[in-house]
């Protein structure tokens, strides 16, 4: 059995292009080393199975000689140990990349994508579970994802996590140390992770690709030392310094302060990839004229969140806006609006900016951001707000920014059990777990005439589609109304 599977990996390894066929025995021996077995015997036929199902066979055949415990936490660990036999060395994956990059950027990215997939760092079989849909909106076609490819932590390794020691290497799950390393219950492994050095405006960073993959091609662009996220001049140009090496990529940063900011904001990174949000879709919808940037196309963006775009073929000359926008925001305090530079020495102004490229033509757009709150929004003034969090609690990062819902998984048991309660005619706050949902079920059921098995996927899915605009709506400092254009066009004025 044990020989099977592991001539299946390694037929697997060769026919995806991972392995070239003369390292057949060296991966084998590799791979039985990893199961203490000292016997093989070739098979006559080598069993065509998929890479989930093979590496199954061989997580389970783990377990029954007692290389690791039953868990998804420590079947993770391993079979990411099993993936690095066939994975090809970091020198040998940069070598490709480059030599790719000289026929096209693209070409580069298509190989390095397609490696980060075959080689498993991204898990194509948990990825395709995620659930994903669009609702119109009347900021155009918002994309929903309720995303169930990060697994939960089982209850030996959180307990495993809590009684293991404090370990400060790598500094955390973005350092490039984090290539090629085991991991343990606490840290994910990344033996068969591989990152591309690069050069961002004369410094070292790494490019990667997200494990969970919210997007088509959604990479990571690291900074190669550990240090905080920051937005400033520096920032800007580093954006497009990508954009100008990868044009067939967008680039973004999260905000660098607290609620507003990404989920890491101890290491400076980006997120980028090959994806069309509908926020790069929208439209200007209010032309503005900056003075002594007359020359750059401004305006206020048809968009939930406070966004101004600004595009030019210079990109020296969209540094040099930005960064005068970035200056005067961080000052701006308008109490009419509710805007506030800082309260008891604590900053709250600060930017998600998103660079591309359009042909020619660079293109950023300026996310204004406030982290402020108050006894009545204790989680953020300008953050989904108390009744929209039985969708989505958590910050409003560069993705959500983009127009991309990120749903915890808790919502797909819910919305599954909620089908249930709808179509029995029963009252979802009778329910502990669904209590949550039964104010917002109250007040959309009345619109629809009929309710049946049929619609009532499709209906659920176009209400939280809803809920998240009024998320982003939540998340905009300056509404999408006429007092807000004005108190936004207030600022503009400032600059």
């Amino acid at each position: 059995m044990l020989s099977e599977q592991i001539a299946a990996l390694v037929q697997y390894g060769i026919s995806s292009g991972l392995l070239p066929e003369c390292e057949k025995i060296y991966t084998t021996n590799l791979l039985l080393d990893l199961f203490r077995e000292d016997e093989y015997t070739e098979p006559e036929t080598v069993p065509e199975e998929s890479l989930e199902n093979i590496l199954k066979h061989l997580l389970d055949e783990a377990c029954r000689r007692g290389i690791i415990e039953d868990s998804i936490t420590y079947r993770d660990l391993f079979d990411t140990k099993i993936m690095n036999c066939l994975t090809p060395r970091p020198s040998q994956v940069q070598q490709t990349f480059w030599q790719k990059y000289q026929e096209s950027p693209k070409a580069a990215t298509d190989y390095f994508y397609k490696l980060s997939q075959d080689s498993d760092y991204i898990r194509r079989y948990r990825v395709c579970k995620d659930q994903k849909w669009k609702v119109d909106s009347e900021y155009g076609e918002i994309d929903i994802t309720i995303n169930l490819s990060k697994p939960e932590k089982d209850p030996k390794a959180i307990a495993a996590a809590r009684n293991s020691k404090t370990a400060a290497y790598p500094k955390c799950q973005l350092c490039m140390e984090n290539e090629g390393y085991a991991g343990r219950v606490n840290h994910p492994a990344r033996e068969n992770h591989r990152i591309i050095p690069i050069t961002i405006n004369g410094s070292r960073w790494g490019f990667q690709y997200s494990p969970y993959v919210y997007y088509n091609e959604h990479c990571i662009v690291l900074n190669g030392e550990h240090v905080p996220m920051k937005i400033d001049r520096a920032a800007f140009m580093k954006l497009f310094d990508f954009v100008r090496q990868f044009p067939h990529y967008f680039l973004g940063s999260n905000a660098d302060l607290p609620i507003v900011g990404g989920s890491i904001l101890s290491h400076d990174h980006f997120q980028g990839g090959n994806y069309t949000f509908a926020m790069a879709k929208a439209p200007i919808e209010i032309p503005v004229t900056i003075p002594g940037y007359e020359d750059v196309e401004s305006g206020i963006l048809k968009w939930p969140l406070s966004v101004l775009r600004i595009r030019h073929k210079d990109p020296e000359r969209l540094i040099d806006l930005a960064d005068h926008v970035l200056q005067e925001w961080r000052n701006y305090t308008d109490a009419d609006a509710f805007i506030f530079a800082e309260t008891d020495g604590e900053p709250h102004n600060t930017i998600t900016p998103i660079a591309r490229r359009k042909g020619d033509m660079y293109e950023l757009d300026l996310t204004l951001r406030n982290n402020i709150t108050t006894k009545e929004h204790p989680l953020g003034v300008f953050h989904p707000h108390a009744e929209l969090h039985h969708i989505k609690k958590e910050n409003i990062g560069l993705i959500e920014v983009m127009g991309l819902a990120v749903l915890p998984s808790r919502l797909k048991a819910e919305m599954a059990e909620l089908k249930k309660f709808i179509l029995a005619g029963k009252d979802p706050a009778s329910d502990e777990t669904l209590a949550k949902h039964a104010d917002w079920v109250k007040a959309f059921l009345p619109r629809y005439s009929s309710v049946t098995e049929e619609n009532i996927e499709h209906i659920l899915q176009q209400e939280i589609g809803k809920v998240f605009v009024k998320v982003l709506e939540d998340a905009g400092v300056y509404k999408c109304t006429k007092e807000g254009r004005e108190a936004f066009l207030k600022f503009v004025r400032t600059l």
